[in-house]
């Protein structure tokens, strides 16, 4: 069976009966019809890869003049359409004035079924060839603003990184859907990058959505696509974000911004799995890997009424929880490490590591900003500096509270500040041995030990 859909146009019944029987034993789907003014209905209720179309049909016609005129109508809509004309009447001046005007090939009726199945499936190749080009250039026009950045690793070695890790990577091999929920810069997109890196669908297209930055009136021409004269701009037909997706993964940024009547669209599509372009009603086939993120509270805006129910059991087969930088204790020095290192690289810098007054700013500072405010100091540091370590001058970042109304100094030692994170947080918690180490991103043992070495 061959995975392509014909429309067979011809005026004469036992014509298209007989195409009909035949072909349907080789091909998914055989449309027919009688007259070739029904086109542009077909064309827009079904997903057409190859057209039949005779070339004459008026009474005693057959100078295929019809023909001619109706392959252009169809090339005028989609270029890339499959056209293959079929007359009674052999002429091969007129063969050649089809074919320069786009049609693919040209079979004489009575054809012979071995004949016209070669004809019909050389032509499936070459439409499944120009919908991929088609699409490859969709995908590379639409993601020209991501070129530049390089996605990060995960890097943290704190007890909630690793066990966020070992989740990834019993998560990632599968097709669940994931929600992942965080704070603004916990780095929510290197997580999913990851999800889809480790995937069965790693080959394919990581396809990223911001719907925060997406216009409301946006929305369905960017995710479902639109077809040519869907609206004043719309001068080609476009595949949306979904259809590019197709076979990788989607990433759904910011979805806790969706108002109502669009997590009402947005959940139809992933219940059917099919998308509908602006200004078509033919439904078409969408096979994604769905992650969703937001730094906003989901299950509370369900209680409240603002946010869909079924559309949040829908996207949140697996939810995974990222901690802020004040959590991650143990890995904000391991971090600021692996930016000196990347942009030392990208700014031909010869830097190599921080002084101790520098790392005690950085582990006093609360990072409201959380991974990505850290990935922005250092690389004004990194540019800033002007010898081989970056000072705590360089870093330019005001004292901070930690907690309380204990204000940590850079001028203090790493056995100092790492006493009084530990204590405040032992502080906060109120002797809780395990929520303290969470926040410190200690695990209890390591907690134990620095009360121990601290004497507190």
């Amino acid at each position: 069976m061959i995975d392509a859909n014909v429309l067979v146009i011809d005026d004469d019944d036992d014509i298209l009966l007989s195409a009909r029987l035949f072909l349907k034993q080789h091909f998914n789907q055989v449309v027919t019809c009688k007259s070739p003014k029904e086109i542009n209905v077909l064309l827009s209720h079904n997903e057409i890869d190859i057209i039949l179309l005779d070339m004459n049909y008026q009474k005693g016609a057959s100078n295929g003049r019809e023909g001619l005129y109706w392959l252009e109508h169809i090339l005028s809509i989609d270029k890339d359409y499959v056209v293959i004309l079929m007359t009674a009447y052999g002429n091969v001046e007129l063969a050649v004035q089809a074919i320069k005007k786009g049609a693919t090939d040209f079979i004489l009726k009575p054809w012979e079924n071995e004949k016209l199945f070669a004809t019909l499936s050389a032509a499936s190749r070459l439409r499944q060839s120009n919908k991929k080009v088609k699409k490859l250039e969709k995908i590379h026009s639409s993601l020209q603003k991501d070129q530049a950045r390089q996605f990060e690793h995960i890097v943290g070695n704190s007890a909630p990184i690793k066990h966020l890790q070992n989740t990834l990577v019993k998560v990632a091999p599968t097709d669940a859907n994931v929600l992942i929920l965080g704070e603004n810069g916990t780095g929510k997109q290197v997580f999913a990058y990851e999800l889809h890196k480790h995937s069965l669908r790693k080959n394919h297209i990581f396809m990223h959505v911001d719907l925060g930055s997406l216009n409301e009136n946006l929305f369905e021409s960017e995710l479902f696509g639109y077809a040519k004269g869907a609206f004043t701009d719309a001068k080609d037909d476009k595949p949306g974000r979904f259809e590019l997706a197709d076979g990788g993964t989607i990433f759904l940024d910011e979805i806790g911004n969706l108002s109502q009547p669009l997590q009402a669209k947005l959940l139809s599509v992933l219940q059917n799995r099919t998308v509908t372009r602006l200004g078509e009603s033919k439904e078409r086939k969408v096979n994604v890997r769905l992650i969703t993120a937001t730094n906003m509270p989901l299950h509370e805006m369900v209680t409240k009424g603002t946010f869909r129910q079924d559309l949040l059991f829908r996207i949140n087969t697996v939810e995974l929880l990222l901690p802020g930088l004040a959590q991650r204790g143990e890995d904000i020095i391991l971090l600021a490490n692996h930016f000196l290192h990347s942009f030392s690289t990208k700014y031909h810098k010869s830097l190599y590591k921080f002084e101790a007054k520098a790392e005690s700013l950085l582990l006093g500072y609360h990072w409201p900003g959380n991974v990505r405010e850290l990935q922005h100091v250092i690389e004004r540091a990194v540019i800033m500096a002007d010898g081989m370590e970056i000072s705590a001058g360089d870093l330019q970042l005001s004292p901070q509270k930690f907690g309380g109304n204990t204000i940590i100094q850079p001028e203090m030692g790493l056995e100092e500040m790492e006493k009084l994170m530990v204590q405040k947080a032992i502080d906060k918690h109120k002797g809780n041995i395990s929520r303290a180490a969470l926040e410190l991103g200690l695990t209890r043992a390591a907690l134990y030990r620095r009360i121990e070495k601290f004497d507190l």
